[in-house]
């Protein structure tokens, strides 16, 4: 499709809102450094995020090649802004202006985001990582309380301990009036025991926390109180520096799928570990990392639950093997005759060393295929931006486990380097369309029907008093 077309004239062919599920803001640094300070924090905003990749990475510029082969300094995102345009630089960091160019760009409602301050959450430092969280929650509230009808901004949450997490919620739900929140996407924990015997090694011997399983946590109650408070937590967790993620040279090896990784890693934590079970009123969102990888999770879950649950465990209990029916076939067709002699040791260790099986979908309750799908589909929500041609997967029903559809929503970054001109991210979005890779009641979904579910389906009144308010307020996927 051309993109001469402007974002203006797009939506007004398309005749439903648009709401663009993510969104970012570029900080004014000193405006928020500020706020920092008047939370008792001296540090400004960048000593704030440093490290969070791993040990190496604030000081890569710095070290010699040789320096960050030795300690793995992961190579950080570096020239992550747009520049080229001005206004657009500017459009993302005084929300007025964006306010005024909403009809511009073709975006009815914004749900914004931070930039360096997502990684707030995840700061090590207990006081600061809180009092950081709070500052920011304070300056959002307070930079976009006039433009509610047509933008909010998240709240940053805090993870470390569920206690902390509910405190920030409150404050943030209850006192600021904020009503869209994002959750660190997971803490990268201590193992204790090496810690124990080396405490140097801190830095380099961590663990994955993702709230669901193998949590050091019971986060239950902050589920809990997600409920009670009418929000659903959405999530932009970083997999940059991750093992996997490490490189020391290449910025894009590391960028590349981290968002999606990251999304898998919660997601199946949450399945898995029975939140979507025990909180049926909730949804969860991953953002940026698209939709193709939680097909491929859900089609994953429903083969290995086919295979694997409870009542088929029985096809791989050692216990079932006829070893001297074994013996005498392997001493048949082997060319070594002392195998046959060792077949029954071999057999009995088959188990691993596991005598009584476990069933690894109990949290969930799962008792057929449909209560999976049931427990993964409506529950989860899944950020797309607008370069995304894998966004189609979401529709694509012939090949989705069950006919589903999944909920991508469209999420135009804004404000980051893959948006380099922000007039032409809704002609980007539309292309699939344009392509008939994807159809107009697809794209509503896409683009509107979904984003209203996951905040309404919590919260019923989420779009009260913004500028699509009735639109929002018809039955779910009604058509304009």
């Amino acid at each position: 499709m051309t993109r001469s077309r402007s974002g203006q004239e797009i939506r007004a062919r398309l005749g439903h809102p648009i709401i663009d599920a993510d969104g970012h803001s570029q900080e004014f640094v000193p405006a928020l450094d500020e706020h920092l300070r008047k939370v008792g924090i001296s540090a400004d905003v960048y000593e704030l995020i440093a490290g969070l990749m791993g040990p190496g990475t604030s000081d890569w510029a710095r070290l010699s090649p040789s320096e960050r082969q030795h300690v793995r300094a992961t190579r950080p995102p570096w020239w992550a802004i747009p520049t080229q345009n001005t206004l657009d630089l500017a459009t993302v960091t005084v929300p007025g202006l964006l306010y005024k160019r909403m009809d511009e760009l073709g975006l009815d409602f914004t749900v914004v985001y931070p930039t360096l301050a997502l990684g707030f959450p995840s700061i090590r430092n207990d006081e600061l990582r809180a009092a950081a969280c709070r500052a920011t929650n304070s300056y959002h509230a307070e930079l976009y309380a006039e433009y509610k009808d047509r933008m909010t901004p998240v709240a940053l949450i805090p993870m470390h301990d569920p206690n902390e997490a509910i405190d920030e919620l409150e404050f943030a739900v209850e006192q600021l009036g904020l009503k869209a929140v994002m959750i660190a996407g997971y803490v990268s924990r201590p193992i204790a025991a090496v810690v124990e015997r080396d405490p140097a090694l801190a830095e380099y011997a961590r663990w994955i926390d993702t709230y669901g399983l193998d949590s050091a946590h019971d986060y239950d109650p902050f589920w809990k109180r997600c409920s009670e408070l009418r929000v659903s937590p959405a999530t932009h967790g970083s997999t940059m520096g991750w093992d996997a993620r490490r490189s020391i040279s290449n910025y894009m090896y590391n960028q590349i799928g981290h968002f999606a990784a990251a999304g898998d890693a919660l997601c199946k934590s949450l399945f898995m570990g029975g939140v979507t079970h025990r909180f049926p009123d909730l949804r969860f969102s991953f953002l940026e990392g698209g939709v193709a990888w939680a097909a491929t999770l859900l089609g994953d879950q429903i083969s290995h639950w086919s295979k694997r649950r409870a009542s088929q465990l029985f096809h791989y209990d050692p216990a079932a093997i006829d070893l001297d029916r074994l013996a005498e076939l392997i001493a048949e067709h082997a060319s070594d005759p002392g195998w046959a002699v060792q077949s029954h040791a071999a057999g009995h260790r088959l188990g691993g060393g596991v005598t009584e099986p476990r069933d690894d979908w109990a949290a969930a309750q799962i008792e057929s295929v449909e209560d999976l799908v049931d427990l993964f589909v409506p529950r989860f929500f899944f950020g797309c931006e607008a370069d995304d041609p894998m966004v189609t997967t979401a529709f694509d029903t012939l090949t989705n486990p069950q006919g589903s559809r999944l909920n991508a929503m469209f999420s135009s970054d804004i404000g980051h380097w893959d948006v380099p001109e922000m007039s032409e991210v809704l002609a980007e979005a539309t292309e699939p369309v344009e392509k008939e890779w994807m159809s107009r009641e697809d794209f509503r979904d896409f683009a509107f029907t979904n984003a209203v579910r996951f905040y309404t389906d919590t919260n019923p009144t989420f779009f009260e008093d913004t500028v699509i308010e009735t639109e929002a307020n018809r039955p779910k996927h009604a058509p304009s």
